[in-house]
């Protein structure tokens, strides 16, 4: 125990000169610093002022100008006037084109052809034959049933070959007939033939 009460007697006693030493030092330094202050003058910045601004809001919404109505209204544009003849001719609906139907049977006199065409419908002209202005006809050879309707259509004399025979074919399918009555029966008809004949307007 006396040892470390020397040890820190010690230390103090050294502390003390030091921290003398120090404070002298300190005054000295103090004494000998120029006095002499820098007044020169300094350069002040320039205050920068902000101008206040007002914002406006806009809460009416601008509407677009109105479209005045045009002077003269648009043209009208021209329809194509279908002329169908239910006994005759009928126009194809295809552009410029036009078909035409014509109904004969073999073997019935005029006292006995007392069936009549009810609904008859152009073929369709085709495309490929219409594209290359192929003309022709195709005779279609068909039975007029009991009910009015056709059974069997084929096509007999097409020319040219190849070219008409299924769109004929088809039309003649849609026709329909009074049946011819006998004795007060509806009767069949057979070998009743309609022509179809394909031409392009010029």
């Amino acid at each position: 125990m006396s040892r470390n009460l020397f040890r820190l007697f010690v230390g103090a006693m050294l502390a003390i000169p030091v921290a003398g030493g120090l404070f002298f030092i300190m005054q000295y330094l103090i004494a000998t610093a120029d006095p002499e202050i820098d007044e020169s003058e300094t350069r002040k910045l320039a205050d920068i002022h902000m101008p206040e601004t007002e914002i406006e809001t806009n809460l009416k919404e601008a509407k677009p100008d109105k479209v005045d109505d045009p002077e003269q209204p648009p043209p009208d544009l021209d329809t194509p006037d279908l002329d169908m003849d239910m006994d005759m001719e009928v126009v194809n609906t295809a552009p410029q084109s036009a078909v035409e139907l014509e109904i004969s049977s073999t073997g019935m006199s005029a006292s006995d052809g007392e069936y009549l065409p009810i609904v008859k419908v152009a073929p369709i002209y085709p495309r490929r034959a219409q594209t290359r202005g192929i003309t022709g006809y195709c005779i279609v050879e068909y039975t007029v049933t009991k009910t009015g309707s056709i059974r069997d259509p084929q096509p007999v004399d097409c020319s040219p070959a190849g070219v008409f025979e299924r769109a004929s074919v088809k039309a003649a399918e849609k026709f329909k007939y009074k049946p011819r009555v006998v004795d007060g029966e509806p009767i069949e008809v057979a070998g009743v033939q309609n022509k179809f004949t394909y031409e392009l307007e010029n």
